[in-house]
């Protein structure tokens, strides 16, 4: 998984950058199939805004969240992309038969 952290009007310290990798290694353990993260830290007056678009097999995921703290905003992104990658893993599985369900006896 590539990682891109990104900062707007805020400085990416060592610490954030590594509670964002620490945080985003619960993604993969859901689904293995996560190519590219794009993370965007933002401070807006009094708001600090975390947003996400993630590439998966077959598609693409995005969320944001905003909170007084940018760790809390951390927080809710991962949660809120977390559910959406468990959503996107149950769309790909399939959930029918492999024997086609319905048989027909020869007369």
């Amino acid at each position: 998984m590539q990682l891109n952290l990104t900062g707007h009007h805020v400085d990416i310290t060592a610490s954030m950058r590594a509670y964002v990798n620490e945080k985003l290694e619960k993604l993969e353990r859901h689904f293995d199939h996560v190519t590219n993260v794009n993370v965007v830290l933002t401070v807006e007056k009094l708001k600090r805004r975390a947003e996400a678009s993630v590439n998966v097999s077959k598609g693409q995921l995005f969320a944001d969240a905003t909170s007084d703290d940018m760790y809390a905003a951390i927080d809710a992104l991962i949660d809120k992309l977390d559910r959406q990658i468990i959503k996107h893993k149950e769309k790909l599985t399939d959930h029918h038969r492999s024997d086609g369900g319905i048989k027909v006896q020869p007369s």
